[in-house]
């Protein structure tokens, strides 16, 4: 078994760790390979901490494993891949035999010394990352009256407002606890350690019997007054998923916000991690990768990380802040621990060494800045995935510089930092006020105290320096999409042979498949996307989520009619008044990538000229949405670069 190499010891200076039992040690196996961990760990951290944090290779680069990157997995034998499950909601059960999803591919000889720390996957093959278990049939289960999706604490004070209405109340939450993320953000004057307040709210709720708690869930699909929602529970000694469809009245998106993946060549290389999955790593299972680390960051919660780290006697290198001057009690903070600070700069690339277990940072007038870990801090977008699912519009804030939600829909609310709130007090705020607007009740302003730019320099959005010669690959987004900011041509004879490239994207509305907030985000920033364009685009290519209909059958629930007979309403008129859905059938019986584009022939270089969208996939076959003028004939989808031949097998 693999020494947990990442692993704080419980008696380091400052012991972490919330989530996990030490006393109750598990061993499991993961492609033939025996790991260990603690109870409370998930199969992602406890690779993690066995120093497994190499996804695979991509365009000759090797990608880091992290939890936006996951592979499915799934209990070995196991033939149908809808069983598989995330990696990082699967719980880690002791005795377990696992197996990823997904095709490896043979390491090259410089990367031999490196296969104890890799998943070994070809992330060439566009559908390595692919969720199967998105393909599931939703089974009904009991309704209730109000559904708040994120367990943080805005969605808990939104639970407990909703609890004194009388109403009945369900909390989905993708982790295993409750919570959310606000100790990452510190306090301001006058509040409570974040840990207290997350720990006081998390009891409150969990000792009142209107609400019903729904742990390791994960919710794909929102429209008024239905939600279906993909659940992993234990079953004895077993991990196993359920897709089931959830009637609520209203329904709160308390979502919270993602990290945007800053822009530079080397993002997503091994050792690179935002610092929101950092701290919770730590806090919760006390993770901390390799013996020293960096921190390039355009926010303030970053330098807490810094002192978390000297906390535990790991060196911290240097704090690289984009901002010119910043102020902020973090940054005194930090500079109390006599970490080196360089403001006003970026990573311009980082690169590994020969040996693959350092970073080389380079932040362009000074010598590389080395370490083993990269923590990277950008901008903070609402998290409106679900939103647009469910039909909410938005629009390209330019002072936030980011996407922000705007209109209202009906028995659907925002609440906390999806809904665009900064602070703590006002998420908590916020939660109750989303259930008195979903109720009709009189509503009270929101206090969300910002402190005064003056004292706490805002967070910012790091700037694109504009592409530089470089054989590491700059990535939009820390997700499974994989896609790629454009480059420039090789400069050097052997350059061509350093990296393979994949098509350009003139612009980003040519990616061949759906898109997420970040990477429409980062669209923005490097002129790919148009502002006044991002929430249109956002709508239409966000959204791409699978809601399929099952069959009914008498051994078998009813499936709730989420329905798989309309166009969804953000693609309503995209392909004109008359557009039909259809069933496609690719000639060579290959899968297609949601959101990929339909051509009337095979010049795709247009993506005006598209006639359809791929949607989703279905018992019955790939269904899409196609121009009515358009349904005779071969058809051609550009999927992932790929120019794929299709037939309609029918039309509805």
């Amino acid at each position: 078994m693999r020494a947990q190499i990442n692993r704080l010891p419980s008696d380091a200076p400052k012991s972490l760790g919330s989530a996990i039992d030490r006393t109750r040690p598990i061993q499991f196996k993961l492609d033939g390979k025996q790991f260990g961990g603690f109870a409370g760990d998930s199969v992602f951290s406890a690779l993690l901490a066995s120093g497994v944090d190499i996804l695979g290779s991509h365009l000759g680069q090797k990608i880091g494993l992290t939890r936006q990157a996951a592979p499915p997995i799934c209990v070995a034998g196991t033939s149908d891949p809808h069983r598989a499950l995330p990696m990082d909601r699967m719980p880690a059960l002791d005795g377990a035999e696992l197996v990823t999803l997904g095709r490896r591919r043979w390491p090259r000889w410089d990367e031999l010394m490196l296969r104890r720390r890799t998943l070994g996957l070809d992330l060439d093959n566009p559908h390595a990352l692919d969720r199967p278990w998105l393909a599931m049939v939703g089974e009904r289960r009991q309704g209730f009256d109000i559904a708040i999706i994120g367990g943080g604490v805005a969605g808990l004070s939104a639970a407990l407002t909703a609890a004194r209405a009388g109403l009945s109340i369900a909390i989905f939450e993708s982790a295993a606890y409750l919570g959310g993320h606000s100790g990452l953000f510190g306090t301001q004057d006058g509040e409570d350690r974040p840990e207290e307040a997350m720990a006081r709210l998390s009891a409150e709720v969990e000792a009142n019997p209107a609400i019903t708690v729904f742990l390791r869930t994960e919710v794909i699909a929102v429209r008024a007054g239905l939600l279906r929602a993909h659940t992993v529970g234990i079953d004895g000694s077993m991990a196993r998923g359920e897709m089931f469809d959830c009637p609520a009245e209203r329904i709160v998106l308390a979502t919270g916000a993602q990290e945007r993946l800053p822009l530079f060549a080397g993002n997503r290389l091994p050792g690179v991690m935002g610092a929101l999955e950092s701290y919770e790593l730590a806090s919760r299972h006390g993770i901390w990768r390799g013996h020293s680390l960096a921190i390039a960051t355009s926010s303030n919660c970053a330098y807490r990380l810094g002192t978390l780290a000297r906390d535990n006697d790991i060196a911290v290198a240097a704090i690289i802040d984009a901002r010119a001057g910043p102020n902020s009690r973090f940054i005194d903070f930090a500079k109390a621990y006599g970490i080196r600070q360089m403001t006003g700069r970026v990573p311009q690339e980082v690169r590994t060494n020969r040996s693959g277990n350092q970073l080389q940072i380079d932040i362009g007038d000074e010598a590389p800045i080395v370490a083993e870990h990269l923590i990277v801090s950008g901008s903070w977008q609402p998290d409106l995935t679900l939103w647009h699912v469910a039909g909410g519009t938005s629009a390209w804030h330019e002072k936030h510089q980011r996407i922000e939600a705007s209109g209202a829909l009906e028995g659907i609310a925002l609440a906390g930092s999806a809904a665009g709130y900064f602070t703590r007090q006002g998420c908590i705020q916020s939660g109750a006020d989303a259930v008195d607007r979903l109720l009709g009740r009189t509503r009270r302003p929101i206090a969300d105290p910002v402190i005064d730019p003056l004292y706490e320099t805002p967070d910012a959005a790091l700037a694109d320096l504009g592409e530089r010669e470089s054989a590491a690959i700059t990535y939009l987004d820390g997700g499974v999409s994989l896609l790629t900011r454009p480059s420039l041509p090789p400069r050097r004879w052997y350059d061509r042979f350093r990296r393979r490239t994949e098509p350009e994207l003139p612009a980003l509305s040519e990616a061949s498949q759906s898109l997420t907030l970040g990477t429409i985000a980062a669209g923005v920033t490097l002129g790919l996307v148009p502002p006044q364009s991002a929430g249109i685009v956002a709508q239409e290519r966000v959204a791409l989520i699978p809601l399929i209909v099952g069959p009914q059958g008498e051994d078998r629930p009813a499936s709730v009619a989420i329905s798989d007979d309309d166009i969804p309403a953000y693609l309503q008129n995209r392909f004109g008044p008359d557009a039909e859905l259809v069933t496609i059938m690719p000639q060579d019986g290959r899968r297609l990538t949601p959101g990929a584009l339909i051509f009337s022939n095979a010049d795709t270089a247009d993506a005006l000229a598209a006639i359809g969208v791929v949607l989703r996939k279905t018992p019955s076959g790939i269904r899409g949405v196609l121009k009515a003028s358009a349904t005779n004939g071969p058809l051609h989808v550009r999927d992932h670069g790929q120019i794929v031949t299709v037939t309609l097998a029918q039309a509805q």
